[in-house]
């Protein structure tokens, strides 16, 4: 393990296990630990041990370079705009020596990993899951988290929360600080503008972009009163995807949080990052 000390003046662990070509993987890489978050985090449907079953699943062909990014940001708010995340993420790579990497990410992870690859030609392939390369829904996660700050700012004065429902949003207090959510607002209200179509023409290495096919959030008007489609992007629009240059794969009958399981992405990312980095 390292400790990468990053442009802002915080700091990351980062992990490096096995040998090959680099892979950034913006997980967390320590195995669950037992107690009420991780038992929430199943009930939503999750796995708090992701990031080992992960890394563990790439480490024998390559050299996978781990570092929980999202709850760095928890712990470390900032100015959480697209050129940021990519010098950190630059820095983390400079870090253990990895000149050229392949990345793979997942969810708004996913959306940065693109950032990544249209900043620098050191990204050698690009993952994308649960979320579409085109199409992506810039201006309905901004009303999420827009809805998600005022939920957090309204927290600080509000009673204890009642008991959470499994998949019921509604019933969901926002743990995070204003700060915290705040950042959020801010990297969605930095690509307001990003036209991801005309994006695609600066993209040159591999690519590939899966996500399940039931991919799809209806937030009630506490949360933005949208419609987040993940799917359909990458279904209507797969043709198309395919002629700017990516692999496409559609999970069929899978929801965000069962499509990001190792069972269901290791079988996906593991045979086309061994094709694309080891070609």
């Amino acid at each position: 393990m390292a400790v990468v000390a990053l442009p802002d003046g915080s700091s990351i662990e980062v992990e490096v296990h096995g040998e090959g070509p680099n892979l950034l993987l913006p997980v967390n890489p320590k195995p669950a630990e037992e107690g009420p978050a991780a038992q929430a985090m199943r009930d939503w449907g999750g796995d708090p041990a992701l990031g080992h079953s992960l890394v563990t699943g790439l480490r024998d062909d390559f050299r996978v370079i781990a570092f929980d990014y999202e709850a760095h940001v928890i712990a470390n708010p900032k100015t959480l705009t697209p050129d940021v995340v990519v010098r950190d993420l630059l820095t983390v790579a400079d870090a253990v020596d990895a000149e050229v990497f392949g990345y793979y990410g997942y969810s708004w992870l996913a959306l940065i990993g693109m950032q990544l690859a249209l900043r620098t030609s050191r990204c050698a392939a690009l993952v994308m899951g649960g979320y579409p390369p085109v199409g992506g829904p810039y201006e309905e996660m901004l009303s999420v988290t827009r809805a998600t700050h005022r939920l957090a700012v309204e927290a600080l004065d509000a009673p204890p929360a009642g008991p959470v429902t499994p998949g019921d949003w509604d019933t969901v207090s926002v743990s995070l600080s204003p700060s915290q959510a705040q950042q959020f607002v801010t990297l969605y209200e930095e690509l307001q503008h990003f036209d991801d179509l005309a994006a695609q023409q600066e993209l040159s290495c591999p690519r590939l972009c899966f996500a399940g096919s039931v991919d799809v959030v209806e937030y009630s008007p506490r949360w933005g009163d949208v419609r987040v489609d993940i799917a359909g992007p990458i279904v209507d629009r797969r043709a198309e995807l395919e002629k700017l240059g990516w692999e496409v794969r559609v999970l069929d009958g899978l929801d965000h949080m069962q499509a990001m399981q190792a069972d269901q992405a290791l079988p996906i990312i593991r045979p086309w990052l061994t094709a694309s980095l080891k070609s």
